[in-house]
């Protein structure tokens, strides 16, 4: 290349890597200046307070209880959503009748925006008009409605319920495509060695696709971790913080309760697990990358 392609290699990059400073990086590095300042609606004069904010919130019994959520809310979510999206792939890689309706109905809780979503599962969860309990008492599960987003013992399971249901086919349509791009002479050779359908299944097709399994684990690691629409809108961290994760923390303390330069310290340390998550990304992308065959 060039010098003067390298130019104008730059020069048509200079539009986008702007808009990325702009609005992603700028208010990045001013979360980060926040965070050492104690700013509030109350007093919204900016005073300069080093790491008295961090070492507050590490102190804190909130800290600890967001980030054991946050941890329970990630992995329940991508472990179940994964398992569930390879298993509905797996299934409609059968040649199964009508597939392409089979696919569409898969895809709609996909489609739906979050929002939507939490709402009509609220409805779906309401203890005396919900469908949930309405089918959980005519199976003789229960005798009375169960108040599933407002006890502190069921409402992470109902909001990582929900995600799963939300999320499973975008995992679906990764791993349907990377089935469909398996080689079908080394499942067909080992269909004639005598291999049966579960053999075939862990000794061809998820070595085949393992590179595309870890990337997309990265991948909903990172979405997941992120997510706010359906715990806020489900039960708003409630209750007595038993839902609460990092989005929706730096929201409430932020939006809710005017306590700026905390809400910017919790989006500090998001930002840092997020840039692990990253990292861990394009580590396996480009490991992927490197192992793939040259045409």
């Amino acid at each position: 290349m060039t010098h003067k392609d390298r130019w104008l290699l730059w020069l048509f990059l200079a539009p986008t890597l702007l808009l990325i400073a702009v609005f992603l990086y700028y208010p990045m590095i001013g979360t980060v200046f926040e965070s050492f300042r104690d700013t509030s609606f109350i007093n919204p004069t900016p005073r300069f307070v080093g790491f008295e904010i961090y070492e507050k919130i590490l102190a804190s019994r909130d800290f600890h209880e967001i980030l054991r959520n946050s941890i329970i809310w990630t992995l329940g979510v991508v472990i179940l959503q994964n398992l569930l999206g390879f298993a509905a792939a797996v299934l409609l890689n059968q040649g199964l009748p009508m597939q392409g309706v089979l696919r569409a109905v898969v895809l709609m809780p996909f489609i739906l925006p979050g929002v939507v979503t939490a709402i009509l599962w609220r409805f779906m969860y309401d203890p005396q008009l919900g469908l949930i309990n309405s089918l959980m008492m005519r199976f003789g599960f229960f005798e009375d409605g169960a108040a599933w987003l407002a006890s502190s013992s069921t409402a992470m399971a109902a909001v990582i319920f929900v995600a799963i249901w939300k999320g499973f086919p975008f995992s679906m349509l990764i791993y349907l495509a990377a089935l469909q791009n398996v080689d079908q002479s080394q499942v067909e050779a080992a269909t004639l060695d005598g291999a049966g359908p579960v053999r075939r299944l862990f000794d061809v097709t998820i070595p085949a696709i393992k590179d595309v399994i870890l990337v997309n684990i990265v991948l909903t690691l990172i979405l997941t971790f992120n997510y706010f629409d359906i715990v806020w809108v489900l039960t708003r961290g409630g209750p007595q913080n038993a839902t609460h994760i990092f989005p929706t923390k730096i929201f409430e303390t932020g939006f809710g309760q005017f306590r700026f330069g905390e809400a910017a310290t919790y989006g500090v340390f998001s930002i840092i697990v997020l840039a692990i998550f990253v990292a861990l990304y394009v580590i396996v992308q480009k490991s992927a990358s490197n192992r793939r065959p040259v045409a």
